[in-house]
């Protein structure tokens, strides 16, 4: 999670929201793919931390299917991430900050725990909580100015 805080400040350079995301071997702890927000950079409504670091971590693997990963991410998923993960078929999904307006696995609804879908994964939240709380507080009050 301290790497994906790393990231997420970075996302902040160029303008976008700081979220930071690492999906790695469960078993080894090897990094297999990094992402931060790049929303504003790429112009992309899909570029979300999470997206980027299951695109980077399916390459790496030659595989679409993470069943064997973690993804580490340091704001609570939203619906979109949320279906990525199910989708990649994530092992394990640990996140800080919950996201009362837009989280999708715990705050608004459990979607990767719905038992509707073909995957399921029960988050771990709150780890590093308070620095990606604060992270994101301080982001938007100079946004605000």
């Amino acid at each position: 999670m301290r790497r994906a805080l790393e990231l997420a400040q970075a996302a902040t350079a160029h303008g976008d929201v700081p979220v930071g995301a690492v999906v790695f071997r469960s078993a080894t702890g090897e990094v297999l793919g990094e992402g931060l927000n790049r929303r504003e950079a790429d112009n992309d409504p899909t570029a979300h931390a999470e997206v980027v670091a299951i695109r980077k971590a399916a390459a790496a693997l030659g595989d679409w299917r993470l069943n064997d990963c973690t993804l580490a991410v340091t704001l609570e998923p939203c619906a979109m991430c949320a279906g990525a993960i199910v989708n990649a078929r994530v092992g394990r999904v640990v996140f800080a900050a919950p996201d009362p307006k837009a989280g999708c696995t715990g705050s608004l609804m459990r979607l990767t725990e719905d038992p509707r879908l073909n995957h399921r994964v029960r988050p771990l939240g709150g780890l590093l909580a308070s620095s990606s709380s604060e992270m994101l507080r301080a982001f938007f009050r100079a946004r605000r100015g």
